[in-house]
């Protein structure tokens, strides 16, 4: 009967371990997120920036694309006459 005592103590221990360590790991991530909070404001908004310029690159590059497509398609027909 002591190996089984044994064998609860060590259990017992193992997951007050676990469970000490998962707290701690949520509190370091509750103050590096109030910590880190205006950097990732600032990084966001940059995204945003960079997502809006990039939208509007893929507008004017669409724009041109479709010229292309229109001239190659007009060359061809007019090649095939």
């Amino acid at each position: 009967m002591g190996l089984v005592m044994d064998g609860v103590k060590l259990l017992v221990l193992g997951m007050v371990g676990v469970y000490v360590f998962l707290i701690l790991m949520i509190c370091m991530m509750y103050l590096l997120q109030k910590v880190l909070a205006p950097f990732a404001a600032r990084e966001f908004e940059a995204a945003k920036q960079a997502a809006a310029a990039a939208k509007k690159a893929s507008a004017a590059s669409a724009s041109d694309s479709d010229l292309e497509i229109a001239a190659a398609a007009a060359a061809f027909h007019a090649n095939n006459q």
